[in-house]
């Protein structure tokens, strides 16, 4: 393809691109963190990108929220509070207070024009769960909250972009560690780690300091068409047992929450820690 016109071109990958279809432009700027834009594509429906990467599109957003909310709620089988890093869109939000026994879901976001821009162009993302009264919305730099802050949470999810500009700091064995000292005990750390054929040191590096931190450190993956370059991978740390929660236990738990999912089954979330092993020589 040699004429791109009309097409919104990915470059995040220094050797591979990926080129979407624009239908119709719904909003194009730049805010004071990055540039915000939302177009249509016949296939995946609405489309955000920030600063050309995508980020959320209709089609296919629920296989990345429902892997980075479920999996640890589930094992955890006793969340209760919940914080969320990232997220603007709030389709992470959306996922977690599905789950009637989680109390309080902290999400800290470091843009607020994404919040609003999100309300008001991908609202089926959020489904309403900006409105819910157990959402507490903190406009603020991520690691900065998880710094100073001195509560405790039985799940933190890290919705993070890429390790480049504000998401860059979300990466670092210096936020890890100040993650993980605000995990209440046998709370779970889950994080977003991009595509491991092509950010394999983007996996490395944090599984590095996760096998400094846990006593449990891995990653487990999932699919999202839209993030091209093949199965995601998502960081897992906990100082506890979750992991090795049974299939009987996970479908009890799945069926007493009563939720509806397009992704996630119980099956799937074992399956999902089985690693093929180009990915496992990545985990130091």
């Amino acid at each position: 393809m040699t004429d791109l016109t009309g097409w919104s071109v990915e470059r995040l990958h220094q050797d591979h691109a990926q080129a979407l279809r624009v239908e119709a432009e719904h909003y194009d700027s730049a805010t004071d963190h990055q540039r915000i834009r939302v177009f249509e594509n016949p296939t995946f429906g609405r489309i955000m990108t920030l600063d050309g990467v995508v980020q959320v599109t209709e089609a296919d957003n629920f296989i990345y929220h429902e892997m980075l909310t479920h999996v640890p709620i589930l094992a955890h089988g006793a969340a209760r509070r919940v914080l969320i890093v990232g997220g603007g869109d709030g389709g992470m939000a959306r996922e977690v207070l599905k789950h009637d026994g989680v109390e309080q879901v902290t999400m800290v976001e470091i843009d607020g024009a994404v919040v609003d821009f999100c309300k008001t162009y991908l609202p089926g993302i959020s489904a309403g769960a900006f409105d819910d009264p157990r959402l507490d919305l903190v406009i603020a730099d991520g690691a900065e909250f998880m710094r100073q802050n001195r509560d405790d949470y039985d799940v933190i999810i890290v919705d993070s972009t890429d390790p480049v500009g504000p998401g860059e700091v979300l990466f670092t064995d210096t936020f890890y560690g100040h993650a993980k000292a605000r995990l209440a005990e046998g709370g779970i750390l889950v994080t977003q780690n991009g595509v491991p054929f092509l950010q394999g040191e983007e996996l490395t590096n944090t599984m590095r300091a996760f096998r400094a931190l846990f006593s449990d450190a891995t990653c487990y993956l999932a699919t999202v068409p839209s993030y091209a370059g093949g199965p995601m991978a998502f960081g897992w740390g906990t100082d506890g047992d979750a992991r090795e929660v049974t299939l009987e236990t996970l479908r009890q738990r799945f069926a007493t929450a009563g939720i509806q999912t397009d992704y996630y089954t119980p099956e799937v979330h074992l399956g999902a820690f089985a690693l093929p092993p180009y990915v496992a020589r990545l985990i130091p």
